[in-house]
């Protein structure tokens, strides 16, 4: 019978990854072209052989347990060596690439994230870029849905973002600091400006993401959240935030970091407050990152610094 002591193998690896993957047996059986019964009784062997259970079974699918999250990090690893072994000494093509990331709603993220598709070798890929709610994010990043998470932190909402990520056996990685800006459309009349006060805003509309049920000010995605205002417009994508700063003239307040070739309508005026905005990356503590999700914030460093912005990590 199977034990702790027996080894594994590259297919219990494999299969378990695209366990995980699907958040389903028969779904991982269908995508790998392996029968249902035989994928099932792999996992269970794989269990034995670990001694420790690995997926929790629902009539819903499967979700991992602590020990099989920390597992499918080390699993990915294992996996990405022996392929990148077969690439150099067996002549092998790339193999399908995966990485999925979450993040607030920031335009350095997409970009970094188009520089690191635009990279990459392989001839199949499947990547997923979720422009999300805090909330969503955190949770995005600890059911594994995505390896790395894009978030800001402050003095405001730190200790709370990090007892809730701790509390998730997760933990957050500084990327760097910035001075807060607004964000405002080229016609608007504050862009000639060098900088601008709180007071320039007071009758400004304030543009803000909607955070759904998980409303808290700890999860919103700007700086000075409980400040009032007289006009506010939530929205739900950067895209209609920008429509809205140039069709309304509203304002929202984020790093300064932004795209003049994804958002050339959009500029960024230095705000004159007492704060800093920390962004950082969050993944699991016990999982390992992948050489795709490294490359991924590699990126992100890189176009930080192109703007001139110090990288902290």
């Amino acid at each position: 019978m199977p034990n702790a002591s027996s080894g594994l193998t590259l297919q219990q690896l494999r299969y378990f990854i695209e366990v995980a993957a699907e958040g389903s047996i028969s779904g991982a059986a269908d995508v790998l072209y392996v029968a249902q019964p035989t994928m099932s009784a792999a996992m269970k062997d794989l269990e034995a052989r670990v001694g420790r259970p690995l997926l929790v079974r629902s009539a819903r699918g499967v979700t991992l347990t602590d020990d099989g999250a920390e597992f499918l990090g080390y699993a990915r690893q294992v996996v990405e060596q022996v392929e990148l072994l077969e690439q150099r000494y067996l002549g092998r093509p790339p193999s399908r690439r995966l990485l999925g990331v979450s993040t607030q709603h920031y335009s350095f993220a997409v970009d970094a994230f188009v520089r690191m598709v635009n990279a990459t070798e392989a001839a199949e890929y499947e990547f997923s870029l979720r422009e999300t709610r805090t909330w969503d994010i955190i949770e995005d990043v600890r059911t594994l849905r995505s390896e790395v998470g894009v978030l800001f932190r402050n003095d405001f909402n730190r200790r709370v973002i990090d007892k809730l990520l701790r509390d998730s056996g997760m933990a957050f990685h500084p990327l760097f600091a910035a001075t807060p800006h607004i964000f405002i459309a080229r016609n608007n009349p504050l862009s000639a400006h060098a900088r601008v006060t709180l007071a320039d805003l007071v009758d400004l509309p304030r543009l803000t993401f909607d955070q759904g049920t998980n409303n808290s000010f700890y999860f919103a995605e700007e700086i000075l959240s409980t400040l009032s205002s007289k006009q506010e417009i939530r929205v739900a994508d950067r895209a209609t935030i920008f429509n809205l700063m140039i069709g309304v003239g509203g304002y929202t307040i984020s790093t300064g970091i932004i795209s003049d070739e994804l958002d050339p309508e959009i500029v960024a005026i230095p705000l004159e407050v007492d704060e800093r905005i920390e962004i950082g990356w969050i993944g699991h503590a016990a999982i390992p990152l992948t050489d795709l999700a490294q490359r991924y914030l590699d990126e992100v460093r890189a176009v930080v610094a192109g703007f001139g912005v110090e990288v902290l990590g």
